[in-house]
């Protein structure tokens, strides 16, 4: 009988053998045993691995296996240098030192570098303030004040006649390429105006007029800290002053949508954290326009809420009805996700019914009483915003009860509509509870009237002078002109902003609190980058920084836009979740330690993906982090165990070190800063190695250079140095690559250096993108080592990585990657010193493997088996599980699985790879417009007429105050109309898998039972590879196994866990520092209205109150 751990070899050798073709060679002594051994086999749905098809033999694939292996291993250690390289590291080997890296050390060290690139953008901003203060103070308003100042849209504007428009005049703009060479004016600044805003109003000329003081410091602060970028001014009043001077440009309809006012750095500085409570009156009245214009308060409303406030919607007519009823009795925190998914909802209310505003109001005061004692929200300021056409009491039994006599809730009350009959007991409202009353009649005055609710809000602050500096979560501001232009470059800009509030210190309006405006500067991620040594974190270290709310403020896995290279921006991108990348860390151990600001240690296990996520590296990473005083940001360093943790130290002269840096096929990582080229105007025309030379020359003291950087480049330029050589004299050999099948050598060291060196002339390489700034993945970057050095350290070492880039286009196919990496010492803790690789044609790789097939040991020269037979297929696939060769070319880059889904099945049955699960929460889905909300408006029975009707309005208020409405409209029906039949992107969480081989597993054979036939195959590895050869049996088409894709899988969620993720807050630490009220505070200017004149009745009785004690 068959027995358990006999191979058929073993079989064979006792002379039972079975040939494919149904022709048996058995001894007669073996017959019944042989019946009895072909039932089992028959009856066993799939046999264990040992046993394969005759047809198959595996010392013929292993004949195969060995010679591609051995001919590619030598052309790649051929043309590569790998040898040389290794041999001439060695050489070195006991003159340089080993260090383990200090995790705690490093990460403190990067921290106190962030520290005081911080501290002097503060600074900087301290002097704005100063300066703005004073000039200010020093001002007397003149409400016929004439000014000609530099208006950003009309300077070099002309008129038909030639001459300068008014406001406009000759305003020189010169590129700059510390401003990324767009056209600036390094000694003016320029002023914006706002499109509804009139330029030449009297509180706008008086406010440009004053703040022009404020040039000298822009141009003082810039000489200080060249490193400095946009600097600015956004006033109370609406203008922006913005310096360097710059040309901006309206839209394609004559609109500039900026308003400085609703920009986060603005609102962040100029008030404290809040909770809100946003009660929308949904009462027959309020039906048609009115609803509308309420709605779209209420979005601005949310526009003004930023990560550090909470809020909720209560809808109210005779019932109350939350607009989100999963968030009944609790407020959420405004962040992005949370303000778009309420935004759907208000597209579904409706108005009918009686408004019964008194139990909105208890409902209201209650539920911001209920969320403060728990602690969870921003624990400061509270207010009420009331969205309605008009109150039939002043409810003063309400605020009695809840409000006085402290007063701790602000009331802010937006009249909707042109009628004033309620409007005296609105503004009594908010005079009565230190809020503020206006009136909103039509869609143009949302957004002004909206805002001035953060003007009461910042009272408190202004008046304890207490100048906050804030910081932003990262963000991209594509409104602004620079920022427009840059897309257009290089794509979007991901950056924070430092500001700081203006307040009035005039005697006189003290008790007032006015708020002047806001200062700020812009810091890009990148430069934060340049301070972290990408060389000291190992090839798979990185360095992040998250916000006090948990938020990413740089992560190599952050991904802000739907496409790399594209300009549309994930909605949430602004808010990711630390927890959302580094999502092995189920309890958020390593998140909740940084959002609370301490220092200490954290270890896992982690997937890591590349490739454009099709592949993944499982790493054990030690995260070191601490905090980064003096902001809201807290610094983290991970570090991969092994190779990762470990640094060393060679030593060569400066001359040698010299001599070979400045080789023409040398090239130093461009996003690395090995001197700080950006600091002084004198050295930004400098290339890396032009500053290294010149600060090794000691002739310019202010250039700061990284001195142990450069230590170790010099010796890395010395040691590789002879390749270059090498390689040139393979290139001169005509004999030697004669096909040109080889195209490019490549090496790549530790510190960023990198040499390159071509066998064909550049028109002719297969992939023209292929280490260039286009092949982002593979050139050393900010974050990053590139991918084919990353992968070649986790591959034992002296062994070869061969891959196909998974480019966009179409030369995807055409090339083949082969690369090793080069150790220091024979440890396993050794670090990797280098990494050298080819890039050869596909067609040539390609044939090398067809004809290394046709080998076989036959003596006669007959080969029982070969690939070219039509009988089975010949595979050869990389540790991934990615096809590099097959007989169907179309196949070529394919996940073997979707080719071959019963064998893959199999191969992860047996262990010979492995299924990784991953997961993607910053996923993008397709989905049909359809089935989201908005298309609900489309149902509405007024929107064919309120369609209308709105065009006409819109047309009007052009004609009449030369506003805009055309971006409203198109936004919002217009918009909504094309997408509806059609597939739109909505951010989404997604499940996928990986694919990893296992390296103990050599060579393995198996069976797959089918319906009506048994499915063979071998898989040998390619010795010094991580390429495997697979050969199937495709008479057996084994359909009842169906393919195995990588296709993501998104999450779906029920109703009632959508809910808990609604209420999940995670852990988040408040602000420092917090301004709710002043007992100073002068709570009676307290709003307007249309034609409104408040009744003697209602000033005195509101007055008495404001007279209560607090």
């Amino acid at each position: 009988m068959y027995q358990k751990g006999r191979t058929f070899q073993a079989l064979a050798r006792e002379g039972v053998f079975v040939k494919m073709r149904g022709v048996k060679v058995v001894p007669a002594r073996l017959r019944c045993g042989l019946f009895l051994f072909m039932w089992i086999i028959q009856s066993t749905a799939v046999v264990d691995g040992a046993g394969t098809h005759q047809g198959i033999p595996p010392q013929v694939v292993k004949l195969w296996a060995s010679a591609f292996g051995g001919e590619m291993k030598s052309i790649a250690a051929k043309y590569s240098g790998s040898q040389l390289l290794q041999k001439k590291y060695k050489e070195f080997e006991r003159s340089v030192r080993v260090e383990e890296i200090d995790g705690l050390k490093l990460v403190k060290r990067l921290a106190e570098n962030m520290e005081e690139m911080f501290r002097k953008k503060a600074e900087a901003m301290k002097r704005l303030v100063e300066a703005a203060e004073e000039a200010h103070l020093q001002h007397e308003e003149d409400p016929n004040l004439q000014y000609e100042y530099f208006n950003a849209v009309l300077i070099n504007e002309q008129d038909e006649d030639g001459n300068s428009v008014e406001l406009g005049g000759e305003f020189i703009l010169q590129p700059n390429d510390h401003f990324n060479n767009l056209s600036v004016n390094l000694s003016l600044s320029v002023v914006q105006v706002p499109t509804n805003m009139y330029n030449k109003d009297s509180a706008i000329v008086n406010g440009v007029y004053w703040s022009e003081a404020l040039n000298k410091v822009f141009v003082d602060n810039f000489e200080r800290d060249p490193s400095l970028i946009w600097q600015y001014f956004g006033s109370a009043k609406g203008f922006f002053r913005q310096y360097p001077g710059i040309k901006w440009t309206p839209d394609e309809h004559g609109v500039i949508a900026f308003d400085c006012r609703n920009r986060k750095w603005y609102i962040q500085a100029a008030t404290s954290p809040k909770d809100v409570v946003i009660l929308v009156d949904v009462s027959g009245s309020m039906k048609g326009l009115r609803l509308t214009i309420a709605k779209q308060t209420v979005s601005s409303i949310l526009d003004t809420l930023g990560d550090d406030d909470f809020f909720n919607i209560i809808a109210y007519n005779e019932e109350l009805r939350y607009v989100e009823p999963c968030l009944n009795g609790t407020l959420v925190q405004a962040d992005v996700t949370n303000k778009d998914h309420f935004r759907e909802h208000l597209d579904k209310l409706f108005a009918k019914g009686i408004g019964m505003l008194d139990r909105a109001l208890t409902e209201a005061f209650e539920l911001l009483s209920d969320f403060n004692q728990t602690g969870r929200g921003s624990v400061c300021s509270q207010a009420i915003m009331l969205v309605t056409d008009g109150a039939v009491d002043t409810y003063d039994a309400v605020f009695a009860k809840y409000n006085w006599p402290d007063r701790k809730v602000r009331i802010f009350p937006y009249l909707i509509g042109r009628e004033s009959a309620f409007a005296d007991n609105l503004k009594w409202m908010a005079c009565a509870n230190k809020g503020y009353f206006t009136q909103i009649s039509t869609l143009a005055d949302v957004q002004e009237n909206v805002m001035e609710y953060l003007h009461v809000l910042s009272r408190p602050k202004v008046i304890d002078q207490e100048h906050d500096v804030v910081w932003t979560e990262a963000y991209i501001d594509s409104t602004l002109p620079q920022a427009q232009k840059l897309e257009d470059n290089q794509g979007p800009v991901l950056m924070t902003t430092v500001a700081m509030p203006v307040f009035s210190t005039k005697n006189e309006t003290k008790n007032k609190g006015i708020l002047l405006g806001v200062v700020g500067t812009d810091v890009p991620v990148s430069e934060l980058l340049k301070t972290i040594p990408k060389y000291k974190l190992g090839i798979h270290g990185y360095a992040f920084a998250i916000t006090n709310n948990g938020y990413i403020l740089t992560h190599p896995d952050l991904r802000p836009l739907y496409e790399e290279g594209k300009k549309r921006r994930k909605p949430n991108y602004s808010s990711v979740d630390l927890s959302e990348v580094e999502w092995e860390d189920k309890d958020d151990e390593l998140r909740n330690a940084m959002v609370n600001r301490k220092t200490g240690i954290f270890s896992m296990e982690v997937k890591k993906t590349v490739d454009k996520g099709k592949r993944v590296l499982v790493l054990h990473n030690d995260y070191y982090y601490t905090d980064i005083k003096g902001t809201p940001f807290s610094l983290g360093v991970a570090l991969s165990r092994g190779h990762g943790k470990y640094f060393f130290r060679g030593s060569v002269t400066v001359e040698e070190g010299l001599h070979d840096l400045e080789h023409p096929d040398v090239a130093l990582a461009d996003e690395w800063t090995y001197c700080n080229t950006d600091e002084h105007p004198e050295h930004r025309y400098l290339s890396q190695i032009e500053a290294i030379k010149l600060y090794l020359s000691g002739e310019q003291p202010h250039l700061k250079c990284d001195k142990e950087l450069i230590q170790e480049v010099l010796f890395d330029a010395v040691v590789t140095a002879p390749i270059e050589a090498y390689w040139t004299s393979l290139a001169l050999n005509k004999s030697e690559n004669s096909d040109k099948g080889v195209e490019i050598a490549y090496l790549g060291t530790r510190t960023g250096l990198s040499r390159i060196n071509l066998f064909v002339v550049p028109d002719q390489l297969s992939n023209q993108d292929f280490l260039t700034a286009e092949d982002k993945e593979g050139v050393f970057n900010a974050d990053h080592f590139p991918l084919w050095y990353k992968r070649a350290a986790e591959q034992v070492p002296g062994t070869f990585i061969y891959s196909l880039p998974f480019n966009t286009g179409s030369e995807n196919k055409s090339v083949v990657l082969a690369s090793t990496a080069i150790q220091l010492l024979d440890e396993r803790k050794s670090p990797i010193a280098a990494a050298v690789g080819i890039q050869m044609k596909l067609e040539f790789f390609q044939r090398k493997f067809w004809t290394a097939s046709r080998q076989c040991a036959a003596l006669d020269g007959k080969c029982s088996i070969s690939c070219d037979n039509d009988d089975i297929n010949c595979y050869l696939i990389d540790n991934n599980g990615f096809i590099l060769v097959a007989e169907d070319s179309s196949l070529t880059s394919v996940f073997f699985g979707e080719a071959e889904g019963a064998v893959m099945s199999k191969l992860l049955t047996m262990g010979s790879f492995k299924r990784v699960t991953l997961y993607d929460y910053q996923a993008i889905c397709r989905i049909y417009a359809e089935s989201s909300d908005s298309s609900s408006s489309l149902l509405d029975p007024y929107f064919a007429f309120f369609a209308a009707v709105k065009w006409l309005l819109t047309e009007l208020v052009i004609f009449l105050v030369e506003f805009n409405l055309y971006s409203w409209w198109h936004s919002d029906f217009t918009a909504k109309a094309q997408r509806d039949g059609r597939t739109m992107l909505v951010p989404c969480d997604t499940e996928y898998p990986a694919f990893i081989s296992e390296r103990t597993i050599k060579e393995t054979t198996g069976n797959i039972g089918c319906d009506d036939c048994n499915k063979s195959f071998v898989i040998q590895q390619i010795p010094s590879s991580n390429l495997f050869m697979v050969v199937v049996d495709n008479k057996c088409t084994c359909r009842d196994f169906g393919p195995i894709t990588m296709d993501p899988i998104e999450i779906m969620y029920n109703e009632s866990l959508k809910c808990e993720r609604l209420k999940l807050q995670k852990h988040r630490r408040r602000p420092d520092t917090c301004h709710p009220f002043h007992p100073e505070e002068n709570s009676m200017e307290c709003g307007r209205a249309l034609g409104l004149t408040a009744s003697l009745t209602v000033t005195f009785f509101a007055l008495l109150v404001a007279l209560f004690p607090r």
